[in-house]
């Protein structure tokens, strides 16, 4: 399949290479940084860089809109597309219907739509492997739901049909599991780094609190800690230590009682 790509960022970096690599042709990439998209074009076998959004001699099949919620509406509304062409994003919250209307509004040629949402986190310099990466599909019509779940098992075992509100459900639960999980790692750090303590100590009790969430039934089952045992001394410890960072002291109190009132 012959595919374009507006937006370089880190999505993109990645979905584009696994396109590649299973078979498909990475035909453009636009970014509004150049560089970005000349880097992922150099990772590329034969790509070029797309000057503009005017895609109206392109070849693509498919173009992919990898870039910003908040942008979406911009992107659309500058985006010239070929005849016969499949549009998709690949945002957890931005719903097919969205994409659909805003196509329909500023497109001069009608084009299917549809949404390929690969849930993990992605950093360029981190390789990844798409094999086990849940890929949520909705399109717009049955046969471009087929389109996309061949398009997905090309590169993930793991491909999932989903609507709009369904995936805006997942995505505040990922938010949760991620990217709060991740801030409250680096808070972890900060107080370490202002102590002069290493964060490798904290490792190996990281590893082991993933992997006893990840294997039980229900997290709230391995939830360990004072707030869980109702150690109100050992709390009213740490909350007078946090008094030197005041924000980080309300997450505290916020978290405990959150896990007080857990079941």
């Amino acid at each position: 399949m012959r595919i374009s790509f507006v937006g370089a960022g880190n999505v993109a970096w990645h979905l584009a290479q696994a396109f590649e690599h299973a078979g498909h042709h990475i035909v453009e990439v636009f970014s509004r940084d150049t560089r970005n998209a000349r880097r992922l074009v150099n990772k590329l076998y034969d790509t070029q860089v797309a000057p503009d959004l005017d895609f109206a001699e392109s070849p693509a099949e498919l173009i992919v809109l990898a870039v910003a919620d908040d942008a979406l509406h911009e992107v659309v509304s500058h985006l010239v597309l070929p005849e016969s062409c499949i549009v998709i994003h690949t945002s957890g919250t931005k719903s097919l219907d969205e994409l659909r209307q805003l196509i329909e509004i500023y497109s001069d040629v009608p084009a299917e739509t549809g949404v390929f949402y690969p849930l993990q986190t992605f950093s360029r310099e981190v390789p990844i492997s798409f094999t086990d990466i849940p890929l949520c599909i909705e399109a717009s019509e049955p046969k471009i739901e087929q389109v996309l779940i061949q398009l997905a098992q090309d590169i993930s075992n793991v491909v999932y049909l989903m609507n709009s509100a369904e995936r805006r459900i997942l995505h505040v639960s990922a938010v949760f599991a991620c990217n709060f999980t991740n801030h409250l790692l680096t808070i972890s750090k900060r107080i370490l780094d202002a102590e002069h303590l290493e964060f490798d100590l904290l490792k190996p009790l990281i590893r082991e609190t993933i992997r006893k969430a990840m294997e039980a039934p229900d997290p709230a089952m391995v939830q360990t800690g004072p707030a869980r045992r109702g150690d109100q001394q050992i709390i009213e410890t740490h909350l007078d230590y946090l008094e030197r960072y005041p924000a980080w002291q309300g997450m505290y109190e916020v978290l405990s009682e959150s896990i007080r009132r857990t079941k």
